[in-house]
């Protein structure tokens, strides 16, 4: 009970630091982001491998904070934060900012059937995850620099 406990806090304080500094740096605000949405596929994809005992509450929080950055993110890519502070964010987003809005739009619309699914098994758990995880990794190839 405690290890599921330290994955909510985890989740957790990754959308709350992610909303302390909203307004000081897009691509500080970006990255918090991003590593609470990791901090979720991180728990939802040990529960998935099953190195993580199913829990559907931490199931049910892994979704509603990659939702949470679903609707918050695309507002952290402002003209002016292409670089700086080695932000693995793509030229191409703001050369094809139409296509970019687009996965967003995408990982919106999974994201929330995924959230309001509400996964009671593994099973049930793994069609939700598994659609928003194709999201990330679509905008990743599409609209992520690759580290080396």
């Amino acid at each position: 009970m405690i290890k599921h406990a330290s994955l909510c806090l985890a989740i957790a304080a990754g959308l709350v630091s992610a909303s302390a500094i909203a307004a000081e740096d897009p691509i500080v605000t970006r990255k918090a982001i991003m590593s609470s949405v990791g901090a979720a596929a991180g728990a939802g994809g040990g529960m998935l491998k099953g190195e993580i005992p199913f829990d559907p509450k931490i199931a049910a929080l892994s979704l509603r904070t990659m939702r949470a950055a679903a609707y918050s993110v695309g507002d952290y890519f402002p003209a002016g934060s292409e670089t700086g502070m080695e932000t693995t964010a793509s030229p191409k987003i703001w050369e094809d900012m139409a296509g970019f809005n687009e996965k967003l739009a995408k990982f919106r619309a999974d994201a929330d059937a995924a959230a309001e699914s509400k996964p009671e098994t593994v099973e049930a758990f793994k069609t939700a995850f598994g659609s928003v995880a194709e999201n990330c990794k679509g905008c990743h190839e599409a609209y992520r620099v690759k580290k080396n």
